[in-house]
């Protein structure tokens, strides 16, 4: 792949004698969903495929990017003295908003680039496409000037390029997976205070199936604001009854059960209930992996899905159809959906032997329940974003 890479870069730019290579991966939450926002932890890995950029850099102040995943749009030019957000551009606002940032930050960036990229990220798969070329595009800018900034800067900075530059509101998980994986772990991390820790994640015969139902999205977005709205109603309520937390998630299940008659809505009891319980799981999750013990972990990922389903009320039939077809099948570790609902992805551990059989038989059950075509993706636990060497 590299190489074929090498050679569209040659036939699109010309040559360069200092042509280099850099890869930032997708992710996927493990488990841990609608809880970052309540205070909770979410447990995310780097997967083993992503984005490819192949780089030389140029003598002017002008960028040239293509892409192989958008052929259609050709080559987009930018001057580094002029960056601004133009509809045309497409995903070149991506990167071009993480160089814009770097630049308001105070960075040099002297020169043109001329960058090649590819992922074989699915877009719209909820697989974080998007995140995995702004880090990687801060990596490419680091390496190529010899910046002194770490690769937490560098996620706080993709995250800043998407919410200001490109003006979408997302949290700060996706480039913190992608910035900072580690081969065969998984990432427990505070979004609030970005406090993680590592926990081996080594799938010896098992591997990360990633189901996407192929639905369009519609309601999400009102969806999600209800939801964190219950949340926030919920902890007021609370509050006003003087429970001295600052945050849903700082309560056990003990503790929740022990005060839930002060949440004035059914609703808001059920949203609370997953949001506590669903951080009860993830810390259980942790052990599940030091222990090495991964059919636990896989029974906390199907509980995951029933509270998501039962409390959060966030699946749906695609999800909920996929999940239950994953369930029906041999070799099923566990499965749930992943990321925020009404659509999108699930994420299965399944062993090696087995998948060939369950991408069939869940993609056909699926199928004749839905009228839809699940689209399956492979991959194992994979490292973050980095330089590739030269081989």
């Amino acid at each position: 792949m590299l190489d074929k890479l090498i050679t569209i870069f040659k036939k699109e730019f010309g040559e360069n004698e200092n042509i280099k290579k850099y890869f930032a991966p997708g992710r996927v939450n493990l488990i841990g969903e609608h809880i970052d926002y309540n205070g909770g932890k979410v447990f995310p890995c780097a997967l083993d495929f992503g984005t490819y950029g192949i780089v030389g850099k140029r003598k002017d102040k002008k960028c040239r990017m293509y892409s192989l995943n958008f052929e259609n749009i050709g080559i987009r030019e930018f001057s580094l003295e002029n960056i601004k957000n133009i509809p045309e551009d497409d995903w070149v606002n991506y990167p071009k908003g993480v160089i814009k940032i770097f630049q308001d930050r105070g960075y040099e960036i002297k020169q043109g680039l001329d960058i090649v990229f590819f992922g074989n990220i699915p877009n719209g798969a909820g697989l974080s496409s998007s995140a995995s070329i702004e880090v990687l595009m801060g990596t490419i800018l680091k390496e190529e000037f010899n910046l002194d900034i770490s690769m937490v800067e560098i996620v706080k900075m993709s995250q800043k390029a998407e919410n200001e530059f490109i003006g979408v509101n997302c949290g700060i998980m996706d480039q913190f997976a992608i910035g900072m994986g580690k081969e065969d772990h998984a990432i427990l991390l505070d979004c609030n205070s970005l406090e993680y820790n590592y926990a081996p994640f080594k799938l010896n015969n098992i591997s990360i199936v990633i189901a996407n139902t192929n639905k369009r999205r519609g309601l999400g977005e009102s969806k999600y604001n209800e939801r964190r709205a219950s949340c926030e109603g919920a902890l007021k309520n609370l509050q006003e009854n003087g429970v001295k937390i600052n945050s849903l998630c700082e309560m056990t299940m003990e503790k929740y059960l022990e005060v839930e008659k002060y949440i004035k809505s059914l609703e808001g009891r059920q949203r609370v209930k997953h949001a506590v319980s669903e951080n009860e799981r993830v810390l259980k999750a942790m052990e599940s992996l030091k222990e090495n013990n991964i059919e636990d972990f896989g029974k906390l990922m199907n509980s995951s899905h029933k509270s998501l389903k039962e409390d959060y009320e966030v699946t749906g039939l695609e999800l909920d159809t996929l999940v239950e077809a994953a369930w029906e099948e041999k070799g099923t570790i566990g499965a749930r959906m992943t990321g925020a609902g009404f659509g999108g992805c699930t994420v299965n551990l399944v062993e090696d032997t087995c998948v060939d059989r369950f991408i069939k038989n869940v993609g056909e059950k699926y199928k004749n329940k839905t009228g839809l075509e699940a689209t399956f993706y492979i991959g194992k636990p994979g490292a973050g974003a980095r330089k590739l060497e030269d081989r």
